[in-house]
């Protein structure tokens, strides 16, 4: 989609610092960072929300999560933890219309999320 932030950095229009990338996904430090390691995964094929996914999607979306293992263990917080979160719909906090799974460590993560 031509006005797809999240299209354009994969498209390379806009910067981004990629801190893992394979044919199907990418990945790179969030802007506005709401832990001391926040990163977003996105898939390369734009997917609006989570109810646009369909049963073909299925195995991207474990190519997202297996990513967000990958960037635990390079960051090294595997083993202490780490949170995935992907929102839908702006109520939901979505706010830019790609999906795309947060990965977020380096402090106490609290219940409920909020």
């Amino acid at each position: 989609m031509s006005d797809c932030l999240f299209c354009k950095i994969v498209a390379g229009e806009i910067p981004a610092e990629l801190l893992y990338e394979d044919d199907h996904v990418v990945a790179f430090k969030d802007i506005n960072p709401q832990a001391p390691m926040h990163h977003l995964i996105i898939p390369k094929k734009h997917i609006s929300t989570i109810n646009d996914l369909t049963i073909n999607d299925e195995a991207l979306i474990g190519k997202m999560y297996l990513a967000a293992k990958a960037l635990a263990e390079k960051e090294g917080v595997e083993d202490d933890g780490y949170r995935t979160v992907m929102n839908c719909g702006e109520s939901g906090g979505q706010t830019v219309f790609h999906i795309h799974l947060h990965v977020l460590a380096g402090r106490n993560m609290q219940w409920p999320p909020g």
